[in-house]
């Protein structure tokens, strides 16, 4: 095509575009203006799918969930349509173009990854609610694939893990701001910390923990010798306003997260055996049981409720005897105990405990904020609401993935040839100990908030196991194995 033709179908498509949307607007239509978005991100598909990736990742701090409660369906706008797309371009990809890495698809990370999805598989066919479940199992792959199975592939190139954290703690940055803008008009108390974040997060435990999560990153970025000045006092500036925002999101999990995340780091830098990990363990598991009377004693006493006051609120993490938060966390706990005694191998179908929970729980547990609706939440764990919704198989592939990740990351933490994989494995292993951890007490995998940057972590993992233990080369995108 010659340039004047090019020219000539160039003002056509432009003159087209600018009486379409003239018309619309006038008809108070303004979706006109997203067409030439639409068009790019159509392109980005077929031409720059690494972009794209980044593109949504950026997204998804932003995104604002759309909920119609009358047909059970929710969407995150306007990332997981985009997920939903990548996900299908790259099943058919992999349908036609048979290239991509097997070396991906046997390692350990993966295994754990296909055991877990298979399970979801098997225990949707089992489900008391099959169409619940098939929709938690669609869910969870637009997440997984994207951004672990093709997030591997995008993370060949090594400056592709800055970018994947950068563009998300940018955006995160912006809610951050908004949030605190909002959380000062209300003097900074501690009931609307709760919610001030909406519509972004949920509530303060969603926020709390991404927050945590990329706490390790960017004090990591500050290590990293080889890179500017400006470069380092960004990450120093980064990592405080992370912490600021950290404190006043009154989350006792997130805080418990990353002083565990702590704890960690002293272990893997001094290389203490694993033999004294488990020894150390094992003795504290010991001594619960020996004085858990006493123990429960002590918890028994503590009245303390939460608080805008920090030590107050620290203190109240350990209350079981008037915290309704806590309180009603154990009553969800509870009934899924419950539910897993009644079916301890398939469970109940993933994502049908919050529908199914109700008459589980017993009146002398039940607080003031409890409720038969299922409309409140889930059973408020990572580990405790698959062993419900998914038998000890669902419960286990969790764990297998969680030893499997953090196994990987501390094996290229030790046999990396440069300091920068070295820092980019150990920070990556923290973050996801934060999640990990924070696991025990809250679940947002369903989300695109947490779900995003945990598949992306975790294939940043594998990523560097393959292609970056051994040197510091990065491998473009295009590469073929």
């Amino acid at each position: 095509m010659s340039d004047k033709i090019k020219i000539r179908w160039f003002y056509l498509l432009s003159g087209f575009f600018i009486v379409l949307n003239t018309i619309l607007v006038i008809k108070e239509m303004y979706w006109g203006i997203a067409i030439p978005l639409s068009i790019v991100i159509l392109f980005m598909y077929f031409f720059w799918l690494d972009k794209l990736l980044l593109l949504i990742v950026f997204l998804v701090p932003l995104s604002v969930e759309i909920a119609n409660n009358d047909l059970g369906f929710g969407i995150s706008l306007p990332a997981e349509p985009l997920l939903v797309g990548v996900m299908l371009l790259f099943i058919l990809k992999l349908i036609f173009d048979r290239s991509y890495d097997k070396r991906i698809l046997k390692h350990p990370v993966t295994l754990a990854i296909f055991f877990n999805l298979f399970w979801i598989l098997i225990t949707s066919l089992t489900s008391s609610m099959p169409v619940v479940s098939f929709k938690f199992l669609i869910a969870r792959l637009w997440f997984v694939v994207p951004m672990f199975f093709l997030g591997v592939v995008l993370f060949k190139d090594l400056k592709n893990l800055e970018r994947f954290q950068w563009v998300y703690v940018i955006s995160l940055i912006v809610v951050i701001i908004y949030t605190t803008v909002r959380h000062a008009q209300y003097g900074f108390a501690e009931k609307q910390g709760h919610w001030v974040m909406k519509p972004f997060y949920n509530d303060h435990t969603a926020y709390g923990a991404i927050l945590a999560f990329f706490v390790p990153v960017f004090i990591g970025a500050i290590f990293l010798r080889n890179r500017s000045k400006l470069y380092r006092y960004t990450a120093w500036g980064v990592s405080v306003i992370l912490f600021i925002a950290l404190f006043l999101s009154y989350s006792r999990a997130a805080w418990i997260s990353v002083a565990a995340a702590l704890v960690v780091t002293l272990l893997i830098v001094y290389k203490i055996k694993l033999r004294w990990i488990l020894t150390g363990l094992g003795i504290l598991i010991a001594s619960f049981y020996i004085f858990k009377s006493e123990i429960l004693f002590v918890l028994e006493k503590n009245k303390q409720d939460s608080s805008a006051d920090f030590i107050e609120h620290v203190q109240s993490i350990y209350n079981i005897s008037s915290d309704a938060s806590n309180l009603e966390r154990i009553n969800r706990w509870q009934s899924a105990f419950r539910m897993f005694d009644e079916r301890p191998v398939f469970g109940w179908g993933p994502g049908t405990y919050q529908f199914i929970y109700a008459p589980f729980q017993r009146s002398k547990e039940r607080t003031i904020i409890s409720t038969n609706a299922g409309d409140l939440g889930n059973a408020h764990s990572e580990y405790i609401g698959p062993l419900s919704e998914q038998g000890l198989p669902g419960m286990l592939s969790i764990v297998w993935l969680a030893i499997a990740a953090i196994v990987t990351g501390v094996r290229v933490y030790r046999r990396a040839q440069t300091r920068d994989v070295r820092i980019y494995s150990l920070v990556i292993v923290l973050s996801l100990i934060t999640y990990f951890i924070h696991g025990f007490l809250n679940n947002f995998l369903d989300t695109d908030k947490a779900s995003v940057p945990f598949w992306g972590f975790i294939a940043m993992l594998v990523a560097m196991d393959l292609y970056h233990k051994q040197s510091g080369e990065t491998i473009e995108l295009s590469d073929k194995k």
